[in-house]
């Protein structure tokens, strides 16, 4: 495992403690709003550019940037914007996406 994968993986358990902080409120309204609904797509989001460039098709490639960048560009968005369900379409196709990475165990 490379430097980059050891830093995605992280990232993504630092996302998630951050969610699991927000639904379940252990900190104040404040605190747990801002970090799962912001500090978690950033992390999210950085841990996708991360990913991108391990993605074998370059279609896929850029798609993870483009996903990732919609993450953190969603977060920083009011929560009142219309455009602030971008950020869940980012993690959707981020998700999506990283199984294109995954082998294919079939014969």
């Amino acid at each position: 495992m490379n430097n980059s994968q050891s830093i995605q993986g992280i990232l993504s358990i630092a996302a998630l403690l951050c969610l699991a902080a927000g639904w379940f409120n252990f900190f104040s309204p404040e605190i747990s709003e801002l970090l799962s609904k912001k500090i978690f797509y950033i992390l999210i989001g950085v841990s996708f550019f991360l990913q991108a460039p391990t993605l074998t098709n370059k279609n896929f490639t850029y798609a993870m940037y483009a996903a990732a960048v919609v993450c953190v560009v969603g977060a920083f968005l009011p929560a009142e914007s219309k455009f602030a369900s971008l950020k869940t379409v980012g993690l959707l196709a981020g998700i999506i996406l990283s199984f294109s990475k995954r082998p294919n165990y079939r014969q």
